[in-house]
């Protein structure tokens, strides 16, 4: 356990840092006042609910940074999101506009092409009245052969008249090829004028068939930007959903850790009356014994704990081990805890009595399988329990530590012993 200022410091500055959804429990305490008939019992308790409520915290600190951090990544990228679907909107836009302009091209255009093609019919018209003057004049001369002219000559009632309707002939002629040439000259600009139209049309429906891609590309896009976007806003909103829930929550985890911690306090202080009523003796076992055949793996103290992922204290030393190899009690003494506790795992603690003036207890972490009960008194090198991986844990090993009035202590300044 750490010290108590310390625990207080570490839990509130993390929670106060950042929260994020945190696992139910509730932690059960002791109901304060006056000390108990037996404080040991209320000790246990005590410790129980303290190591309860840390578990607790710290698994709030390390859900609630992975969220900050998630909440920090949704809310980067909402700014692409939301650009992504300016892009779109302002392509659906440009879209539109040349999908419009192309369609009131192709409207002028197939405008021109009518008005083109009546031209050209009337045209048509003229040029079958004017063909069938021609062939009418060709039947004609055909028929008449050079007679016309003689017809028109022997009918003259002197030089001057023959001479006058010559003239008319001749007018009359040139009038006919006057008007089949106005009429060809017509045709082709008709023929001219409906090429071009038809050229404006299908360049019109081609340009108003991109358009209408480009719109169409433009939507879709912006269909799958929104999305996206709604997706991100989802999971925004879950996150600091999550976070709010945590803050929410914050002011009733802190009151019972705060509580559980005044409890244990007082249960401190109950052990010590207890103690000078029961005359328990002074520790004078001397060095430890070594607790399990096993090497050092971890230290105590200040640590990136490889479970929570997170800087805090270690409250004892690693002991690398094989699963199910004994653990040995380091001293005599008799069982205050055995059992479930959080991280720890299946737990057990042994007070051997008082040390340099406190309470002197040593505690065993994550084992497989614990072979005391409370109230046992073991023998020094008695097996009490099993090496395992239970709790917070990442491998076999045994979490031993040294504690006095229940402030954890470095185990290496009571064991045998270099274990570097």
């Amino acid at each position: 356990m750490e010290p108590t200022r310390r625990r207080h410091r570490r839990f509130t500055a993390a929670l106060a840092a950042c929260l994020s959804a945190l696992c139910t429990a509730g932690l059960v305490l002791a109901a304060p006042g006056a000390a108990a008939a037996d404080p040991k019992d209320d000790a246990r308790r005590a410790a129980h609910a303290v190591n309860r409520a840390e578990a607790i915290l710290e698994a709030a600190t390390v859900t609630a940074r992975s969220a900050a951090r998630r909440l920090e990544a949704v809310t980067a990228a909402l700014p692409s999101a939301r650009n992504k679907v300016a892009v779109s909107r302002g392509l659906v836009v440009a879209a539109s506009v040349e999908a419009g302009t192309a369609r009131r091209r192709a409207d002028i255009a197939r405008a021109t092409y009518g008005r083109a093609a009546g031209r050209f019919a009337q045209a048509q018209k003229r040029l079958d009245v004017a063909h069938h003057r021609v062939g009418e004049i060709a039947a004609a001369s055909y028929m008449g052969g050079n007679f016309a002219a003689i017809n028109v000559l022997v009918g003259a009632r002197g030089p001057q008249d023959a001479m006058d309707r010559l003239g008319m002939v001749d007018q009359v002629m040139r009038k006919q090829q006057e008007s089949v040439d106005q009429f060809l000259v017509a045709r082709r600009e008709a023929r001219t004028e409906q090429d071009r139209a038809g050229l404006a049309k299908r360049t019109a429906e081609e340009a108003e068939r991109k358009a209408a891609e480009r719109l169409t590309a433009a939507k879709t896009a912006q269909v799958a930007a929104q999305q996206a976007r709604a997706a991100i806003i989802r999971l925004s909103q879950s996150r600091r959903a999550a976070l709010t829930t945590a803050r929410s929550q914050r002011a009733a985890v802190l009151a019972r850790y705060e509580a559980a911690q005044a409890e244990e306090a007082r249960i401190q202080d109950a052990l010590r009356v207890w103690d000078k009523k029961t005359g328990h003796g002074e520790y004078l076992g001397g060095k430890l014994l070594m607790p399990v055949n096993g090497w050092k793996s971890s230290d105590f103290g200040s640590r990136f704990d490889p479970y929570y992922r997170v800087w805090q204290l270690h409250a004892g030393t690693d002991f690398a081990a094989g699963g199910g190899t004994p653990i040995h009690a380091a001293a005599s003494g008799r069982i205050v805890q055995a059992g479930w506790n959080g991280g720890y795992g299946n737990y057990t603690c042994i007070s051997h009595g008082r040390r340099q003036g406190r309470g002197f207890s040593t505690c065993y972490g994550h084992q497989s399988k614990i072979l005391v009960h409370v109230g046992e008194f073991v023998r020094r090198g008695e097996v009490i329990g099993r090496v395992g991986t239970t709790g917070a844990s990442t491998g076999f090993h045994l979490h031993f530590e040294t504690r006095f009035d229940g402030t954890p202590k470095n185990p290496l300044n009571y064991l045998p012993g270099c274990l570097c």
